[in-house]
């Protein structure tokens, strides 16, 4: 448990920093099954829009410090390939 003020701090400030991470680690993750689902039923179109809405999303998540950037930039590239094959 921590015991100073200083370390006090630091865990409410981490507490609070784990939700905002949680939340939009959850959102970025809700954008990509939205992709994955679209590919799924074979829908092109659905899926390009997804793609693109997803995108920004997921490098957001990386300027914010959730993903790693080339984790993002690899979701992306295998995801824009499955689409580019569909249709």
């Amino acid at each position: 448990m921590a015991n100073t003020p200083q370390s006090k701090k630091r865990a409410r400030q981490n507490e609070k920093r784990f939700a905002i991470n949680k939340a939009r680690r959850s959102r970025i993750r809700t954008y990509l099954r939205k992709v994955e689902e679209a590919i799924a039923t074979g829908d092109k179109e659905t899926a390009t829009t997804a793609l693109r809405m997803a995108q920004p999303e997921l490098m957001r998540g990386v300027t914010k410090g959730v993903f790693h950037k080339n984790t993002a930039s690899r979701k992306i590239s295998r995801l824009a390939a499955r689409v580019k094959t569909l249709g």
